[in-house]
């Protein structure tokens, strides 16, 4: 079956078929609690698997997740040490279930500055789950949207080099085909928790046309209940896309 055609999203009226999530606030909750920031990254991960699980009760097909971005690599070098050890953990750790869930796992962004070990460790997961569709988990990691769309580009302008593509027939529906999320649909919904009012580079040319919430909580306080409200208040929105309704 695949996720199109779920029986759960047909269930959910006016369900945000993608959401995309800004997970912030994993370093503040820590700090809260006297504990070092990457106990804060920990418990963020934990909560990354009840959302996940919870994404086909409210009729989400896609989930897109901003695990680390190109501008994190600025943070102190034991916190980014410790970022890439827990993404090669979780990994390690959650692919069995991943993939008897029906999870199938992505990951977008660059991969060129990322460890053999990491990359060999994604380039796995999303083999093991290629065939799942219940939830398509698409992971940001060392990704950056100004970083997308130059690399995508490049890879546009390599192709009119070559002579694959005419440069009088680029448009808007063109770059789309060159970015890393080319198989997946846009976002209808963007989340970020933690109290921030900013979109920090995150699927810059996708969301266009988003509907976007800024909540207070922080991400490891995030639950089931606060994710499905959410996505309830979604089907209330009106969305005309540019347009008026008649």
């Amino acid at each position: 079956m695949s996720a199109a055609s779920s029986p759960t999203s047909e269930l959910v009226s006016g369900a945000p078929r993608h959401v995309a999530i800004i997970m912030d606030g994993n370093g503040r909750w820590a700090t809260q609690r006297g504990r070092p920031r990457l106990f804060g990254h920990h418990a963020g991960a934990k909560r990354v698997r009840e959302i996940v699980e919870a994404c086909p009760d409210f009729g989400v097909e896609y989930l897109t997740i901003f695990a680390f971005s190109t501008e994190n690599w600025k943070r102190t070098q034991v916190e980014v040490a410790g970022l890439m050890s827990l993404f090669r953990r979780y990994i390690a750790k959650e692919t069995r279930a991943l993939k008897a869930e029906g999870v199938r796992v992505r990951f977008i962004g660059d991969r060129v500055r990322l460890d053999a070990k990491l990359i060999r460790l994604m380039t796995e997961l999303e083999q093991e789950t290629e065939t799942n569709s219940r939830v398509n988990l698409t992971i940001a990691l060392n990704y950056g949207g100004r970083d997308e769309v130059a690399r995508a580009t490049q890879r546009l302008a390599q192709d009119v080099a070559s002579g694959l593509l005419d440069p009088d027939e680029i448009d808007e529906e063109t770059l789309p085909r060159y970015l890393d999320t080319r198989v997946l649909p846009d976002p209808d919904l963007v989340i970020r928790t933690s109290g921030e009012a900013r979109i920090s580079n995150f699927l810059l040319w996708q969301s266009a046309y988003a509907e976007y919430e800024f909540i207070d909580t922080l991400w490891p306080d995030f639950s089931k209940a606060e994710f499905g409200a959410l996505c309830a208040s979604f089907g209330g929105r009106d969305r005309r896309f540019g347009g008026v309704k008649k």
